[in-house]
């Protein structure tokens, strides 16, 4: 941990950024995930979930990117390549056969309820350490993504 101009102690930054990078590999993987759903779905809900899939990846990504930096905000560094995504991530592997559409869709709930867990982790972390900056990133993603589960999910209904 590097020197920052935060209030947190020293052992305080070093809990939140670690709950931060493991939800940063997780969120990385289900960025790679929506974007193998959105390049390969095919059925009767094409034409609705491509896009949705693919709005799901843009907010994701700026999630991520959110992330990384309160991460090296706190004094960390940002870890995020292929390799320490595939090693860290909490997520279960996307089936790379998969064409059909509910089908995806299934998977893609799945794997975001996988990933609103590791943020609500992350988030009784930094409320722990009274990390409200951290707390209010890592709100306003997990209401972002309760949201995109429950499209995903009532579309299974």
């Amino acid at each position: 941990m590097y020197a920052t101009p935060s209030h947190l102690t020293d052992a305080s930054r070093k809990k939140i950024a670690t709950a931060l990078l493991a939800t940063l590999a997780d969120g990385l993987d289900l960025h790679g995930q929506i974007k193998v759903a959105h390049w390969n779905v095919r059925g009767p809900q094409f034409a609705a979930l491509h896009p949705l899939f693919e709005s799901f990846a843009v907010a994701l990504a700026d999630h991520n990117d959110s992330i990384a930096e309160r991460a090296v905000t706190l004094g960390s560094l940002a870890r995020g390549t292929a390799r320490h995504v595939a090693a860290n991530s909490r997520l279960p592997d996307y089936p790379q056969d998969v064409t059909r559409d509910l089908e995806h869709v299934a998977l893609l709930a799945d794997r975001i309820d996988a990933y609103l867990k590791g943020l609500r982790s992350a988030r009784a972390v930094a409320e722990k350490e009274v990390d409200t900056d951290t707390v209010d990133l890592l709100t306003g993603i997990v209401s972002e993504f309760e949201k995109h589960g429950w499209f995903l999910r009532a579309s299974l209904a």
